[in-house]
């Protein structure tokens, strides 16, 4: 018994959510009140949320991004 406790502690660690990169995101590239054009471009940021174009990536601080949606959504 304390085996299979042992081991679904194991699992449950090894499967742990991803995570962000810790540069994905710049702060100090974040300007919210920079206008973006809204053509629907989807772009999958870092941070695996999809933005509407690499405007709204960039303007929140994205620092990388792929085109198309992220496979999350």
């Amino acid at each position: 018994m304390r085996c299979i406790f042992f081991l679904l502690i194991l699992y449950i660690i090894s499967c742990k959510k991803e995570q962000e990169p810790d540069n994905c995101v710049d702060p100090s590239k974040i300007n919210l009140s920079q206008p973006c054009i809204e053509i629907y471009q989807p772009v999958c940021g870092c941070n695996l949320k999809t933005y509407s174009n690499s405007c709204f990536a960039s303007i929140n601080g994205i620092n990388e991004w792929t085109e198309g949606k992220c496979n999350n959504d």
